[in-house]
Order: C-alpha cells, then sequence, then structure tokens
C-alpha cells in the first residue's frame, strides 16, 4: 500500500523510529541495519505494510534492497514479520543473501528464533530465487538508469536469470549501432531467451 515514507525523524530506537509526514506520526518497526543508517533528519524509508485482523504494522527499511529480502523471507512457512526483522537485525541483508545463495545453513540457524528446519526451508525455497536475482540486488536502487539496466531489470523481474538476459542484452547491444528504446531491447531478448 504505501511504497515509502518520506519527512523528518522526529523519534528513533533500536526497534522503531517515528516519521512525520505530511503533519502525521508514522511508527515504523525497523531492523538494526537500518537503524545504523538512520543519520539525518530527513530520512526515506521504503515500507511494507502488515495487515492482521487486530493490527496494522509498517515495516521500514532504508534500502529498496533490504525490503526485497525481509519480503523473500516472509513469503517461506513459518517466517513471519518479526522474524524476518530479526534475521535482518542479527546480521546484514548481504550476508543473508550469500549465506542462502551458497547453502550456509549453519550461519542462518545461528540468528535467534531460526531453527534447523527453518534455516533449511529458507535455504532450500529461496537459493534458485536469489541467484536468479544475482548478487548485486541488494545495492541501493540507481536513479538514472541506462536502457541497459532498464532492460535488465524488466527481464530478472519477469523471471529470467541474471546472467542469461544480461548475455542477450549485451548482444544486441553489440550487434546494432542505432539507439534503441528499453521496450525494443526487452522485445529482442525475450525472442532469444
Amino acid at each position: 500500500m504505501y511504497a515509502y515514507i518520506s519527512g523528518k525523524l522526529t523519534f528513533k530506537n533500536p526497534a522503531y523510529v517515528v516519521v512525520e509526514a505530511g503533519g502525521v506520526g508514522y511508527h515504523i518497526n525497523i531492523s538494526l541495519h537500518t537503524f545504523s543508517q538512520l543519520e539525518h533528519e530527513s530520512i526515506k524509508l521504503f515500507t511494507w505494510l502488515h495487515v492482521k485482523e487486530d493490527a496494522h504494522t509498517l515495516y521500514g527499511f532504508a534500502e529498496e534492497g533490504e525490503r526485497r529480502l525481509f519480503l523473500h523471507l516472509i513469503s517461506i512457512s513459518g517466517i513471519g514479520p518479526n522474524t524476518a526483522r530479526m534475521m535482518l537485525s542479527s546480521i546484514t541483508p548481504d550476508e543473508i543473501q550469500a549465506a542462502i545463495v551458497n547453502g550456509d545453513v549453519s550461519l542462518i540457524q545461528r540468528i535467534k528464533g531460526i531453527g534447523p528446519k527453518s534455516a533449511q526451508r529458507i535455504v532450500l525455497e529461496l537459493q534458485d530465487k536469489l541467484r536468479k536475482e544475482g548478487p548485486d540486488t541488494l545495492t541501493r536502487v540507481v536513479v538514472n538508469k541506462t536502457v541497459k539496466d532498464e532492460a535488465l531489470t524488466a527481464l530478472v523481474t519477469l523471471g529470467f536469470a541474471r546472467n542469461a538476459a544480461e548475455k542477450v542484452i549485451d548482444q544486441e547491444l553489440k550487434r546494432t549501432s542505432d539507439e534503441l528504446t528499453v521496450e525494443q531491447l526487452i522485445k529482442f531478448a525475450l525472442k532469444s531467451l
């Protein structure tokens, strides 16, 4: 429902922040990773709203990549928003992603609240997804993306492996000397993949 909330940081502690935006103070739960990145009074948090019968809870993330990993984690049966937040507070999103991709069940199991079965389930269900997305999906979203970057993002979103999509896009860019639009590049890649 809310993509992000941008405003003035009025209260901050390691578990949550209050951000004033448009005269409304939003109580947003955060991870320690996000907490460590909040240095200015004016902030922007990427958010996810958890709706339950008795509560609406906002979770905020300093980076889009952290939110994306959080959403992957809560898609696993038995992993709720608070457990995912605990995971993101225990080790960095990059370490979690590397552990999942490399099948390091013992590292994931060391996180408070994650037992051996949950750790194995996380690796089993997310390993292929995160491999397909590539290692740089947790880096900051680039504001001025090139045509190649936008086409690659679109193809990965459609479910194609990042490496294969990048290879096809590079081939087409080398083959033609014309300036291609994102749509033209995606159409060519879809025919080749």
